[in-house]
């Protein structure tokens, strides 16, 4: 029974994955490479498990693809200032913790990617809007057929399931390929 379940888990969550729309993974790749190119900085928030992914990428590609080289990626995930999540949270509104560091660091022609398993983050979804409004570039992660955040931002990486561990999963997944893709396209 329990083998079952775990066959059957890992069998939806392939289905998943191949789901995927290459298109789409293309286009994070090509974002991500011009930011590289103009040495922008790259940000990134999550909420809840989306925010372990998106301090988790921030670790993959300033160590697992930077780390020996000369130039490197310049990837700042919001949600990893704990102290300052909170003073936002306590002082001005939860909704705009990701917003109030952008306004500190944000230049213009540089990244956000916000991670979504919903897509319906609303503080994820002003920081999107925000760097829209700032001549940024915008990229959501999303699932649960990508939410407000998938029309929000300029491109989106949808994962088509309404499960959000698989969903978290995916985009898990994804982003290990995104690290994979620079090391491998570096030799």
């Amino acid at each position: 029974m329990i083998a079952g379940f775990l066959k059957k888990y890992l069998s939806e969550l392939t289905g998943i994955i191949n789901m995927v729309d290459g298109k789409e993974f293309e286009a994070l790749i090509n974002e991500l490479t011009s930011a590289y190119e103009q040495q922008a900085n790259i940000f990134v928030c999550g909420n809840g498990g989306s925010a372990a992914t998106a301090s988790h990428f921030a670790c993959d590609m300033n160590k697992g693809v930077s780390f020996g080289k000369e130039k490197r990626f310049r990837v700042i995930c919001l949600n990893d200032s704990i102290p300052m999540i909170m003073a936002y949270s306590n002082d001005v509104s939860y909704e705009s913790i990701f917003v109030e560091q952008l306004k500190n660091f944000m230049n213009e022609g540089d990244l956000l990617i916000g991670v979504s398993g919903s897509g319906n983050s609303e503080n994820v979804l002003r920081a999107v809007r925000y760097v829209n409004e700032s001549k940024g570039k915008t990229f959501g992660i999303c699932g649960y057929g990508g939410g407000r955040l998938k029309d929000t931002a300029q491109k989106a990486l949808v994962v088509n399931s309404n499960d959000m561990q698989k969903v978290e999963d995916a985009h898990l997944i994804i982003l290990h390929c995104v690290m994979q893709w620079f090391n491998v396209a570096d030799k």
